[in-house]
């Protein structure tokens, strides 16, 4: 059975929200145990290691928060798309590690947001603007990279994973439809 692409990425996602992040306790917590998970026990203001779900689990109730280089926020992606932008049409630039993850949870972070404070709606959609942007500016990237002859490692590091499925498929599809343009020879498919 194949997995398409919206498969692969949710694949990802469940890898994101199981990967280590760094938080910094609130507050003294004893241990806790979580389906055959235990955490802590935690000391305030100490830097400890857990599991992404876990970590916002423990968030929401004030028991750590992430390190600001966790989190992805407005700052950061004026910063991403300014960089995209001046980047040459060869050119990719490198994202901050978990990058697609992390800006689906920031977005959906600020719309919730919105429902509580209406003001927000305007930083929410800046924000989403914004996101559109970059994915928009790499994608023509990636499809001029998948247009080409096959690409090096060294071209296509600083794709994501998200990104690197995207390229293979489009490279796929491009060769594909090339051979059949230049090698047709009649019949069915």
């Amino acid at each position: 059975m194949q997995v398409g692409v919206a498969g692969r990425i949710k694949a990802l996602d469940f890898m994101f929200e199981n990967s280590p992040v760094k938080v910094i306790a609130n507050r003294n917590c004893p241990e806790i145990k979580l389906a055959g998970l235990t955490v802590g026990p935690f000391e305030e203001g100490n830097e400890y290691e857990v599991p992404y779900w876990v970590a916002r689990e423990l968030e929401k109730f004030g028991v750590v928060r992430f390190r600001s280089e966790e989190l992805l926020d407005a700052a950061k992606l004026y910063k991403i798309h300014w960089k995209e932008r001046v980047q040459t049409a060869a050119q990719i630039s490198e994202l901050p590690k978990d990058f697609y993850p992390k800006l689906r949870r920031y977005l959906m972070g600020l719309k919730d947001e919105t429902a509580r404070h209406l003001e927000k709606m305007r930083e929410y959609e800046k924000a989403r603007q914004l996101a559109l942007d970059i994915l928009n500016l790499r994608l023509r990237k990636i499809v001029s990279l998948a247009s080409a002859p096959a690409q090096t490692e060294q071209i296509l590091k600083n794709l994501t994973a998200e990104e690197r499925l995207l390229y293979e498929q489009i490279y796929r599809l491009i060769n594909k439809w090339e051979t059949h343009l230049l090698e047709y020879e009649g019949g069915e498919e």
